[in-house]
C-alpha cells in the first residue's frame, strides 16, 4: 500500500520564524504588518506553499530568552527591524545562532545600513542582509533555502561570503504594482495572532502608498524610495477599511510619507469618515501630510477632522529659517504651504500642531527662536513639538562627512517614548539613537538655552498657564512673545525664586540630555511615566500647591518686563489677564465654580486671537463663570493623565469658560 503523507506532515517543510518587535502605547501593540506582508506574498506568490511553515510571529518586546526558545524551532528567522528594536533584534538573533548554528538569520527594514559591511562584520550572526522593498527578494531567497551558492544571484542582498568577502548585490527593481503584494488584512495573515492573543488591544499599520519625492536629509524616507510614489488599489483600500472596522480596531497609523499627495486620498479620507459613522470604527486615523499640495492637505485633514478621526492637524515645518531649510534639502518646500494651512484651520476651528526639530544643521540659536516667535505670531497658539534631532542610519545626515560638514556634535542616548512607563524587563537591552547635541552654528551651550527656551515657550504659551496675559501683552504693546518668554529665562533668583527654579530645572534637564540621559522627566509619583520637562513643572506646580505662588511671580515679571519694552499698555489688562488665566487653568480637587469679574472683554479677545480674526480690545464689564465642578477630578492621577497627558496635543489644559451680562447692580464693582 502506497501511504500518502498530507501536505502538513511533509519532511521538506521550511520552518518559518518572523519577528518585528513594536514598542507597546499606552497597553496597545501594533499588528505587525512589515512580517506580515513577506509571510502572505510567498503565500500566495510561491509556486510551493505548502513548502513553508510559519511559526507564530513575535510582535512586541518579551525576555530575550523567551523570544528565542520561541523560534528554536525555525529554521529561517527573518527579522524587521527600526531604530526601536534594533539592539533586541541582534541580541535574539546572537544567542539564537549560539544556541542553534545552523540556523538562517536574515534582517531586513530601515535599520539595515545601505552599505552594510561594517555592520555584517561586526554582527556574524546574521547571515543575509535584505535592502528597500523585501516582499519578492525574500520569497527568492526562501526559494533557494538553504543552497547559498544562490545568494550570489539574489537582487537587494548583501552578506558576508564563506571566503570572507563582502557581497552587495544590486538592490530589486521596486514593486510598480503594488497590488501584486496581497493584503495581509484580507488573507487572513492577522488572524491566528489575534486568536491567539485575545486580551491585546491592537493598533493597525496601514499604507495607501510607497514613496516619498523629497530628500529631506534627516529622513531615510525619500533616499530609500527613490522619489517615485507607488499606490495600492482603491478598492483594496476600502475593503481593508472596512476590516479595521469588522475587527474594532481603534487606531490606525497610516505609514505614508505624504498623506493628500494623491488626489484619490480625498475619497479615502471620506471612505474612512463614513466607515466610522456607520461602524464607530476606527476611532482615529492618523497621518504625514502631505507637503506643497495646499488644498488636498486642507481638504484630507479637515474631513479627518470632522470626523473626529485625529487629534490636530499636524503641520512638520522642521524649520523655518532658510539657511537651515537649505541644508537639510528642503528648500523646494514651500513655508507659505504651511502658513496658509494653519491660518486656514485656525479659522475652520481645526487645531493644529507644528514640528520643529532642534539641532538641525545651519540652526542657530537666533534664527531658531526668531521662528518660533514667527509661528505664534501667525496664530499657533495651540501646540508647538519642540523634537530633539536624531540620526538615522540611512539618512544623507547619517553619513560622516556630511555630519563634519555641519561640525554636528552626536551622544547616544536610550529611545525613550513621551508618556512611555519604564519597562525594566529582567533580559533587555535598551534601544539607543544618536542625538544631536550641538553643531558649528550651534554650540553646546546655545544648544542648553534653545532648548531650554523650548520648554519655557511649551509652559508659558502651549500648555496655557501664562498664554492669555502673553497674547494680551503681544497684541496691545506689540511686546514679541520672545522678549516675555525670554524675560522668565533671565529671571533674577533673588526677585523671582521660583521661575528662577524653574529655569534652572530646565536648564539641568537639557545638560543631561548633552550628557546622555534622557529626553523625558521620569516620575514615580506621577502616573509612573516619562513626561516632557515642561508638564512635569505643571503637574509639579499642581501637585505642590505652588500655582498661586507661580501667578504671583510671573504676574510682577511680565509687568516688569512690559514697563521695559513698552510703555502703551494699562497694567491693569495685564492683572485682568493674569487672573483670568489663573482661574482658567483645569485643576483637581476643585470643589466650586468661579465667577471672574472684568473691566475688559478679554475673552472675546483671547478668543478672536486664538480663531485667526481681528482682535479689538473693549472696555467691556462681563462676568466669565467657569464650571469647574460639573466633571470634577477627585483622583489625582486620573487628572494627571486625562488633562495633562491626553490634553498634550490639543493643549486642552484650560475650562470652558463662559460670558456672563453684567446686571446693572455689579456693574460699579469694577
Amino acid at each position: 500500500m502506497t501511504e500518502v503523507r498530507a501536505a502538513g506532515d511533509r519532511e521538506d517543510r521550511v520552518a518559518v520564524g518572523l519577528v518585528q518587535i513594536n514598542n507597546s502605547f499606552s497597553g496597545q501593540n501594533y499588528l505587525p504588518y512589515s512580517i506580515a506582508l513577506l509571510q502572505t506574498y510567498v503565500q500566495q506568490k510561491s509556486p510551493d506553499p505548502g513548502r513553508y511553515r510559519f511559526l507564530p510571529a513575535l510582535y512586541k518586546r518579551i525576555r530575550i530568552s523567551d523570544a528565542v526558545n520561541a523560534l528554536l524551532g525555525a529554521d529561517i528567522v527573518g527579522f524587521s527591524t527600526y531604530v526601536w528594536n534594533g539592539r533586541i533584534s541582534l541580541e535574539i538573533a546572537r544567542r539564537l545562532k549560539a544556541s542553534k548554528p545552523g540556523i538562517m538569520i536574515v534582517f531586513g527594514g530601515p535599520h539595515v545600513p545601505d552599505q552594510p559591511e561594517a555592520f555584517l562584520r561586526a554582527n556574524r550572526q546574521i547571515d543575509l542582509a535584505v535592502h528597500n522593498e523585501g516582499e519578492r527578494t525574500f520569497l527568492k531567497l526562501l526559494e533557494a533555502f538553504p543552497d547559498r551558492e544562490a545568494w550570489r544571484g539574489l537582487p537587494g542582498v548583501s552578506f558576508i561570503a564563506a571566503d570572507g568577502s563582502f557581497v552587495r548585490n544590486p538592490n530589486i527593481d521596486r514593486v510598480r504594482d503594488l497590488d501584486e503584494i496581497p493584503s495581509p488584512f484580507l488573507e487572513g495573515a492577522f488572524d491566528e495572532i489575534m486568536a491567539a492573543n485575545q486580551h491585546e488591544s491592537w493598533i493597525g499599520l496601514w499604507e495607501t502608498n510607497r514613496g516619498c519625492p523629497f530628500r529631506c536629509t534627516f529622513c531615510d524616507w525619500g533616499s530609500a524610495t527613490a522619489g517615485k510614489v507607488t499606490k495600492f488599489g482603491e478598492e483594496r483600500l476600502f475593503r481593508e477599511v472596512d476590516w479595521f472596522a469588522q475587527k474594532k480596531i481603534e487606531y490606525i497609523f497610516c505609514c505614508d510619507a505624504n498623506f493628500g499627495i494623491q488626489k484619490r486620498d480625498v475619497d479615502i479620507a471620506n471612505y474612512v469618515a463614513e466607515t466610522k459613522r456607520k461602524t464607530g470604527y476606527p476611532v482615529a486615523l492618523s497621518v504625514q501630510n502631505t507637503k506643497n499640495a495646499t488644498e488636498r492637505a486642507y481638504l484630507t485633514q479637515k474631513i479627518l477632522s470632522d470626523a473626529g478621526l485625529n487629534k490636530g492637524v499636524a503641520l512638520s515645518m522642521q524649520s523655518v529659517d532658510m539657511t537651515t531649510l537649505e541644508a537639510i534639502k528642503r528648500d523646494n518646500i514651500s513655508l507659505d504651504t504651511y502658513m496658509e494651512l494653519q491660518r486656514r484651520f485656525t479659522k475652520d476651528k481645526v487645531e493644529t500642531y507644528s514640528d520643529l526639530i532642534l539641532g538641525l544643521p545651519g540652526e542657530t540659536y537666533e534664527s531658531f527662536v526668531k521662528g518660533v516667535d514667527q509661528l505664534i505670531e501667525n496664530g499657533q497658539h495651540n501646540r508647538i513639538q519642540f523634537n530633539n534631532l536624531s540620526i538615522l542610519p540611512n539618512a544623507e545626515m547619517g553619513d560622516a562627512a556630511y555630519q563634519a560638514k555641519y561640525g554636528m556634535v552626536t551622544v547616544e542616548s536610550k529611545i525613550i517614548n513621551i508618556h512611555g512607563e519604564r519597562v525594566e524587563l529582567d533580559d533587555d537591552v535598551p534601544e539607543v539613537q544618536d542625538l544631536v547635541v550641538a553643531t558649528a552654528a550651534m554650540p553646546k551651550a546655545d544648544w542648553r538655552r534653545t532648548r531650554t527656551f523650548c520648554w519655557m515657550t511649551a509652559l508659558l504659551h502651549f500648555d496655557k498657564l501664562f498664554q492669555i496675559p502673553l497674547i494680551m501683552a503681544h497684541g496691545i504693546s506689540g511686546i514679541s512673545y520672545r522678549d516675555m518668554i525670554e524675560a522668565f529665562m533671565a529671571a533674577d533668583p533673588a526677585r523671582f525664586p521660583m521661575i528662577a527654579e524653574i529655569n534652572a530645572f530646565f536648564e539641568k534637564e537639557a545638560q543631561s540630555i548633552q550628557n546622555g540621559g534622557a529626553e523625558y522627566v521620569f516620575s514615580k509619583e506621577y502616573l509612573g511615566i516619562y513626561w516632557p520637562a515642561d508638564e512635569y513643572i505643571f503637574v509639579k506646580l499642581t501637585a505642590d500647591g505652588k500655582f498661586d505662588a507661580f501667578y504671583a511671580e510671573a504676574g510682577r515679571l511680565l509687568a516688569e518686563t512690559v514697563k521695559q519694552k513698552s510703555s502703551n499698555l494699562p497694567m491693569d489688562i495685564i492683572d485682568e489677564a493674569i487672573r483670568l488665566n489663573h482661574a482658567l487653568v483645569h485643576q483637581p480637587f476643585a470643589k466650586t465654580d468661579l465667577k471672574v469679574r472684568l473691566r475688559y472683554d478679554l475673552l472675546d479677545y483671547w478668543q478672536k486671537v486664538r480663531a485667526g480674526e481681528e482682535a479689538l480690545l473693549r472696555e467691556s464689564p462681563l462676568v466669565v463663570e467657569i464650571d469647574r465642578t460639573s466633571k470634577p477630578y477627585d483622583d489625582f492621577q486620573k487628572w494627571c493623565r486625562e488633562i495633562v497627558w491626553w490634553g498634550n496635543k490639543k493643549g486642552a489644559y484650560l475650562y470652558s469658560p463662559r460670558a456672563a451680562a453684567v446686571t446693572p447692580e455689579l456693574a460699579g464693582h469694577y
